[in-house]
């Protein structure tokens, strides 16, 4: 028991300690409202049924208070629910509007629609990348610009704030953001001589000489986990950032615990290279960081429950800074373990899909064992 107890305890000493301070709420970009030279920057948009946000979208990046050229590139990707349509109503001549082609064997749905957009970006000195459900504060482009320039960085991206409205999102959406913080720690992913990178989907700002350097997006055609498998490629050539964002928001609903798995499931396993071993460690590694303490201060005595105690409200103090984000009360970092146990589900569950032959399902397309 007392052994138990001290593995739980030492495992929760080295994260919060030596693992790139994950727990950390930044780091965060400060607002600017301009920035040296004013680049020109192209912002691609792969967009797949998203009338419901589209326009919000388009209209908050055409409203970016950016002195720079700027040019927005929505590739309507084969949608069935009018998003073109919503694209079209704004008549602004820096937009573009892309009627995607089908999608060829091999490519990834997004990465197919972002293609065909980079195609029309001209001679911009960098592409932001974001997706069709985020809203971007006027200040947001200037914000990332001056970072890239300031730090002569490749890529800067951000987790943008997600929506925290429902009961399930108020438990489980802030998680997410801490289990991914877990699994790529921000100080380590901007830090040059360490070889780990990340990127968030939702910003993603690279220089063109970068993106030209690996060879377009043609080569990681393929990855579901795109925006991971794009900063790994960017970083081997170049400095990259990740932090959190005061300045974007997503507006993707996730009302139902459900909404949470299926959005988790989708991915999980390939992020874990469909490896069997993978899985096992990451249940073994789970089960040690969530369950074991919770086991230990309920059924140990003595020695190895105060143990246990100790190693619990280490890991409940190290949730509450990302509590302390999404603006919910530090009480909820008791729900941590169960929160945990929930997310280790649902990779098991994205595996036993792989296993059932479903693969990956997004968007309405099937994918079967492609990269990550």
């Amino acid at each position: 028991m007392i052994a138990l107890a001290c593995l739980a305890l030492i495992t929760w000493l080295y994260l919060v300690g030596a693992h790139g301070r994950f727990w950390s709420a930044g780091p965060m970009l400060p607002s600017v409202t301009s920035c040296a030279g004013d680049p020109d920057v192209a912002v691609v948009i792969p967009a797949r049924n998203e009338a419901p946000v589209l326009a919000r979208c388009v209209a908050s990046l055409l409203a970016q208070d950016y002195a720079g050229r700027l040019r927005i590139v929505v590739v309507d990707d084969c949608s069935v629910d009018g998003t073109g349509d919503v694209a079209r109503t704004f008549q602004d001549p820096r937009l573009i509007i892309v009627s995607g082609l089908t999608r060829p064997s091999g490519w990834s749905g997004k990465l197919w629609a972002v293609s065909q957009g980079l195609q029309h970006v001209g001679d911009a000195a960098y592409v932001l990348l974001t997706d069709a459900d985020i809203h971007h504060e006027p200040t947001h482009l200037a914000t990332l610009i001056s970072k890239a320039e300031r730090d002569r960085l490749d890529l800067v991206s951000e987790m943008v704030e997600l929506r925290c409205a429902s009961a399930a999102e108020r438990v489980l959406v802030p998680a997410f953001v801490f289990f991914f913080q877990l699994l790529y720690p921000f100080a380590r992913v901007n830090t040059p001589r360490c070889r780990l990178a990340a990127a968030a989907g939702g910003t993603m700002l690279v220089r063109a000489t970068a993106l030209a350097r690996i060879g377009g997006i043609n080569s990681i055609r393929d990855a579901l986990i795109d925006d991971v498998t794009l900063a790994a490629a960017v970083k081997r050539g170049g400095p990259i950032w990740l932090g959190h964002s005061a300045l974007a928001t997503s507006l993707r609903p996730y009302p139902h615990a459900a909404d949470i798995w299926r959005m988790v499931s989708r991915t999980a396993y390939v992020q874990l290279r469909y490896s069997p071993i993978l899985l096992l460690g990451t249940i073994t590694g789970m089960s040690v960081v969530w369950v074991l303490p919770v086991l230990m201060l309920l059924l140990g005595t003595g020695v190895s429950r105060w143990i246990a105690i100790v190693a619990f409200a280490i890991s409940v103090a190290s949730y509450v800074p990302t509590l302390s984000r999404f603006r919910l009360s530090p009480l909820r970092a008791l729900l941590l373990p169960a929160i945990g146990v929930f997310y280790t589900a649902a990779t098991i569950g994205s595996a036993v899909d792989h296993y059932r032959g479903r693969g990956v399902v997004w968007k309405q397309r099937s994918y079967q064992r492609m990269t990550s």
